[in-house]
């Protein structure tokens, strides 16, 4: 596996080593899974002793806490950006499947384990993190809601649109890889079609 460098991923992260170990538990938790990983092999993996792995993180579960609540928070902050936006509902949705889904492709292995390994986590920590997914889910409801009023969206139920546009974009983590024929780019703009088409929009 492969993976951008932990600074690109955790800009805000400080000081370096913490990067490090979160690096080297994404890796592991991607590849392994949570249960199978130990602080050691994480640890090692970063170029630690197991005893500097607990200078940062008090635990396995508070790497992974770290882990899913940044991404989370990073992506909450991309599908806002582009919600506040005053433009038509039909050209943000187009714009937020586009990085939405190129953000998991891209970020495919981080973005694996900040989706699938939620039921690691311990209660508090799982509330947090389900917040922030019901504000993600919120926002992409008010944008097919405000679609809706304007007469471009067609749908059933608002809330269960939202949440198949989510579902769409977050298994992209699940399957691609850097074999994939198709950029994250390219895939995104693939997924806006198709999107919009399930929203019952004309716009090609």
């Amino acid at each position: 596996m492969t993976m951008s460098q932990p600074a690109d991923l955790w800009p805000d992260v400080k000081p370096d080593a913490a990067r490090r170990l979160m690096f080297a538990a994404v890796e592991s938790f991607a590849k392994v899974g949570f249960h199978a990983t130990t602080t050691r092999d994480i640890a090692t993996a970063a170029g630690m002793s197991p005893a500097a792995l607990y200078v940062h993180f008090p635990s396995k579960t508070a790497l992974l806490f770290e882990i899913s609540r940044t991404g989370h928070e990073r992506v909450l902050t991309l599908v806002q950006d582009v919600i506040d936006q005053g433009d038509p509902p039909v050209d943000r949705m187009r714009l937020l499947v586009e990085r939405f889904v190129e953000w998991h492709a891209k970020r495919h292995i981080v973005a694996r384990v900040v989706q699938y390994e939620l039921g690691a986590l311990p209660e508090h920590e799982y509330t947090v993190v389900a917040g922030l997914r019901r504000r993600i889910e919120q926002a992409v409801q008010s944008l097919i809601t405000d679609g809706v009023r304007a007469g471009v969206f067609s749908v059933p139920d608002e809330k269960v649109a939202a949440r198949a546009v989510l579902s769409l974009g977050i298994d992209v983590a699940r399957w691609y890889s850097e074999r994939a024929r198709k950029t994250p780019r390219a895939l995104g703009r693939e997924y806006a079609t198709l999107v919009l088409r399930m929203l019952g929009s004309s716009a090609e």
